[in-house]
């Protein structure tokens, strides 16, 4: 399997239908903390629901569209990292990304998405890369400022979880 360092015993790496028992698993151990945000955080709540959620990233990417990629540290699934969207034709993506609280704090998020974003832009050659977040997500919000993204606007009640009607904030980083 292919896997890009971040240092510090971290490692980018694709996710794949082959690993449905092993996000899965992340999945329910991080359960709580990504609801608030995250949609799949409802969805994936097996293997076979982890499978499909897979599966249809590789279906996406296998069509030069959307990709999905875990951080690993020490051998150990902490979080993710996901063109959610990937318009090759458009010049335009989303990422994505979600972390397990004990691997907060260590910069993995912004080691990660500075490879994907670089690739997007300098291999893909991507013109616009897309952040889109809750603005109640005051970690995603810093993470966007971090990496340099610029908040362009808010979507109000631009889709629904958990009962309620959500706004939505959109960064981007435009060449």
């Amino acid at each position: 399997m292919l896997s890009t360092s971040l240092g510090d015993d971290a490692e980018l790496r694709p996710l794949e239908p082959w690993q449905a028992a092993e996000f899965a698993a992340y999945a329910d151990r991080v359960r709580a903390t990504l609801k608030p945000w995250i949609p799949w955080a409802y969805t994936v709540v097996d293997k076979e629901s982890a499978r499909a959620y897979l599966q249809g990233y590789a279906d996406r990417q296998a069509a030069d569209g959307a990709r999905i990629f875990g951080l690993y540290v020490a051998g150990t699934l902490e979080g993710g990292v996901i063109f959610r969207t990937f318009n090759a034709a458009q010049g335009v993506c989303e990422l994505g990304v979600w972390l397990s609280p004990e691997a907060r704090g260590r910069g993995l998020i912004n080691r990660a998405c500075r490879v994907l974003i670089d690739w997007a832009i300098d291999v893909r050659g991507m013109v616009r890369v897309e952040w889109l977040c809750d603005p109640r997500n005051e970690a995603s919000i810093a993470a966007a400022r971090r990496l340099g993204f610029t908040h362009e606007g808010t979507h109000r009640k631009a889709f629904h979880l958990d009962g309620e009607h959500r706004d939505v904030q959109v960064w981007a980083i435009v060449t």
